[in-house]
Order: C-alpha cells, then sequence, then structure tokens
C-alpha cells in the first residue's frame, strides 16, 4: 500500500507539471507559466507606415491590423541601426552599435563570443528555427548559423544574394555545417521561407518550447513579387492603379519593374498573408495560446530598384517622419512592432513605452526563464508586455552609423540630437537637436537654444562609444561638437 501511495504522489505530480498552468489577472489577462513558444517576424525596409495600423491608406494588410486589434502596438519602438546587418546583429545579441562589432553592412561575421537569442532560449530547452535572410555569417565563418544557436536553417547568408526574389539557390543546416542547394528557378524565395515556417510548426508540440524567426526579404528591393500580390494593385487591363509610374529598367543591380509602387505595395501585402498563414497554422495545431508573436521591420523603408522618395511621400510609407533607410532621423530608424499573443496580451492595446531592438534578447530570456547574467544594453519589456508596471524611464537611446558622411544619434526622453557629417573632410560638423513630442518631424533645429540638451548627449556619446574593432565603422565627434 504504501508504494501505490508513492506511485500515485508520483504520478500526481507528473501530470501537475504536464499541464499547462495560467494565472490569471483581476483585469483578465493571464500570466504565463508555462516557457512560451516565440514566434519572431521581420520585414526587410518596411515603414513604419506602411501598415494599416499605424495609418497607411492604400496598401492592404488586414492580418497585420488584426494583429494589433487583438495585441500590442508600441509608438516609439526603435530599430538596431538604420540598415540591415548592424540592426539584425543588434537584435540577435541585445547590444546597440555603440558597442557592437558589426556597425554597418558587409560580410563581416559575429564573434565567437557573441551570444544570440538563438543559443540563449536553445539552452533553455528552445527548438530554432530560421528561414530567410540571415546576414551575420558566412560559411566557415564564427557567424554561421549553426554556430549561432540555430538548429534549423534555410536561406541567404550574404546580404546581397537577398537582393534577388528568385535566387538560384539557398543554403540549409544539413547534418550540422550550412550547405548550398539549388532551388527550381524562379520560384520565390519567400513562398520556399513561409512554406518552411508552416512546416516547422506543423511538427511542434505543446510539450516543447520552439522559437522561430522569420527573416523575410521583402519589400527590400529588388521590387519582385509573385502575381498573386501584384494583382491586388493593378486595374482589369493590367496596368497599376498606383498612376504615375516610372519603370525601373531592366540591366541594373536590382531586377527592371515596370511598376514601382504597386510593386512595392504587393510586397508589403505578401509579409502580411506570410504571416496571416503562420497565425492559421499556429491556431489549427492548438499552439496560439501559448506562442508569443511580434512582428517587426529592421529599418526604415528604403529609396532603391526604382523606389522614389516621391514614392514613399505618397504612401507616406515614413508616417510623416522624417528620413528613410540610411538616416539616423526617425523615420530610419523608427518602426513597427506588434505583439499578439491571445488571453496574454490585452486586445488592442498600445505602448508608448521607448524601448528597442536591443531590448528583445533580455525580454525573450526573462520569458524563457533564463537566470544568469546577460551582457546587453537592453532591458526586458516582458511586463509591459503583460500589461503589468514597467519602470522604462531610461536615459537614453544611442546609435552610430558610418555611411553618407558619418552621424550619431541619441534620444533622451523626448529630446533627440543628431550629428552629422562626422566623417566628411569637406563639410563642418552638425549638430541638430529636436524636440520629438513638439517636432516628431524633426523639422525644427533647436540647437541654438539648447546647449545643455548637447552636452548631456555629448557626455551619453563619451560613456557610450567604444572603438570600433572594423576600421571602416570607426566614427567620433569632435571635442568641440
Amino acid at each position: 500500500m504504501q508504494r501505490i501511495a508513492i506511485f500515485t504522489s508520483i504520478l500526481m505530480l507528473f501530470v501537475q507539471s504536464s499541464c499547462k498552468e495560467v494565472k490569471t489577472t483581476s483585469d483578465g489577462i493571464s500570466e504565463p507559466v508555462q516557457k512560451p513558444n516565440i514566434v519572431f517576424v521581420l520585414a526587410d525596409d518596411m515603414g513604419i507606415g506602411d501598415l494599416g495600423s499605424y495609418g497607411q491608406e492604400y496598401i492592404q494588410t488586414p492580418n497585420l491590423d488584426r494583429m494589433a486589434e487583438q495585441g500590442m502596438l508600441f509608438t516609439n519602438f526603435y530599430s538596431g541601426s538604420t540598415v540591415c546587418a548592424p540592426s539584425r546583429a543588434s537584435l540577435m545579441t541585445g547590444m546597440h552599435t555603440g558597442h557592437l562589432t558589426i556597425r554597418g553592412n558587409g560580410e563581416f561575421p559575429l564573434k565567437p563570443s557573441d551570444t544570440t537569442i538563438a543559443q540563449i532560449l536553445k539552452s533553455q530547452g528552445y527548438h530554432t528555427a530560421m528561414f530567410g535572410k540571415w546576414g551575420l555569417g558566412l560559411e566557415g565563418t564564427s557567424g554561421s548559423p549553426e554556430k549561432k544557436g540555430w538548429d534549423e536553417f534555410t536561406g541567404h547568408l550574404h546580404h546581397v544574394d537577398a537582393h534577388f526574389q528568385n535566387p538560384d539557390s539557398l543554403w540549409s543546416i544539413k547534418g550540422g555545417e550550412v550547405q548550398k542547394s539549388a532551388i527550381e528557378s524562379e520560384v520565390y524565395a519567400n513562398e520556399i521561407f513561409n512554406q518552411k515556417g508552416i512546416e516547422f510548426i506543423d511538427r511542434q508540440s505543446s510539450d516543447h518550447p520552439f522559437f522561430l524567426f522569420m527573416s523575410y526579404t521583402v519589400p527590400h528591393a529588388e521590387l519582385r513579387v509573385p502575381d498573386e500580390f501584384l494583382e491586388l494593385y493593378l486595374d482589369q487591363h493590367g496596368n497599376s492603379i498606383f498612376t504615375p509610374e516610372k519603370a525601373w529598367p531592366q540591366g541594373r543591380h536590382y531586377g527592371g519593374q515596370e511598376y514601382p509602387k504597386a510593386a512595392y505595395a504587393a510586397m508589403v501585402s505578401s509579409v502580411d498573408a506570410y504571416l496571416g498563414r503562420l497565425l492559421e497554422k499556429l491556431k489549427d495545431k492548438g499552439l496560439e495560446q501559448n506562442t508569443l508573436v511580434i512582428f517587426t521591420s529592421d529599418n526604415g523603408t528604403h529609396i532603391e530598384g526604382g523606389r522614389t522618395m516621391e514614392d514613399v511621400a505618397f504612401f507616406n510609407s515614413t508616417a510623416g517622419l522624417r528620413g528613410v533607410k540610411r538616416d539616423l532621423y526617425e523615420g530610419g530608424i523608427r518602426t513597427p512592432l506588434i505583439a499578439y499573443w491571445p488571453g496574454t496580451i490585452a486586445k488592442g492595446s498600445t505602448s508608448p513605452i521607448k524601448a528597442a531592438y536591443w531590448d528583445l534578447l533580455p525580454t525573450f530570456a526573462d520569458f524563457a526563464g533564463y537566470q544568469k547574467p546577460l551582457a546587453s544594453d537592453g532591458i526586458s519589456i516582458a511586463n509591459t508586455l503583460l500589461s503589468k508596471p514597467q519602470d522604462l524611464d531610461r536615459e537614453f537611446l544611442y546609435w552610430e552609423f558610418h555611411e553618407a558622411g558619418g552621424k550619431i544619434a541619441i534620444r533622451m526622453g523626448d529630446w533627440k540630437v543628431v550629428w552629422t557629417h562626422l566623417l566628411d573632410e569637406k563639410t563642418p560638423v552638425k549638430c541638430a537637436v529636436f524636440n520629438l513630442k513638439t517636432d516628431p518631424s524633426e523639422s525644427n533645429d533647436v540647437a541654438s537654444q539648447h546647449p545643455d540638451i548637447i552636452e548631456k548627449a555629448y557626455a551619453i556619446y563619451n560613456q557610450q562609444h567604444q572603438r570600433a574593432e572594423i576600421k571602416k565603422f570607426e566614427i567620433s565627434i569632435p571635442e568641440d561638437k
């Protein structure tokens, strides 16, 4: 009898530990006890104004808009940088560009000492997969995907390969190393990525957490897109509904496109459709109640492959903010962020907290129960996502970027200080100060009225800027500012 009682007790403990526990607060929001699955969806060069939930009037994004209605929308969220590689490095390592090794584009790998989100989550029992654009380490380098925490990967290792929407080959992890394989000609790469993501979710179960990173290569140029999406923006005669259009010719780096505006809109809608299919698969598998889904973009909208500033203005892709990709003005670095977790994240909620890519690593680590110290510039926003009090009155957000003359930007509360022409010997260094509360479009430089704000920002620069390990990324502010 004693043995039976002991066996019964053990069995009950096993059953209790296997069940999904949920604590419900007084406002009906659940606080997770079980480690959540995490699906992170990243668009490439999508502007904050390209989504209906952020004010878009022409481009159809029904799934993302519904996700915002049923989840949380952030209004002051920032990318890690204003171009691809440093932004993704910031996301993966939780560091800002004053501390990153990778501070600009180029095929520079993550270092052996760089710990990624995937490595942290894998250490906590997560099955990890990434499909799409990597760009943080080629084959044989310290940043190759299989060395940075990924169990599964199919996609692009090299940035330039990801410029073309119909590549002839993709890389995958096979037998513990990355291998390149040919794919069918004229197959749209993002269709492959999305199908891989759906198949990955289909293999998962509720008793093992997973981390899925969907890193699409759209709406980055080249402006090519499957007909099913382009047709949304063509009239009955097959012409663009957005006239006038200025064709991008064949024979340049990016493939030709007769209707750049229609193609860009179609690419944004394609990301929306892909995300919708992922959400549907989560629902079909009974996994959505314990899955945190995050959507964002790696930086602001672009003007490449036939897309112009006139097109940006037509769609209001920056939501009225100044600048685009490669700028450190708000339009280059402020991005959409939508978080969705049915029953856990409050429906239709909006967060004004000032957060950035480097906050996501500690956030995901929190949800995974990671207890070790983190080498990160970020602050976990887990409490914000759970509608709990969040002390995020941070002193600053920091960016630096070496291209187009060299620039550094620091946000301090409502103040934004931007230095430009730091590497341009022919042009004097310019320091501009903006109050984003009263001047969100950064139209009114008040530097002459606020030397105190400049001094404060300069002190932060001296504290946060570490000399770049890669010489081409080195930048500095002169002492006379």
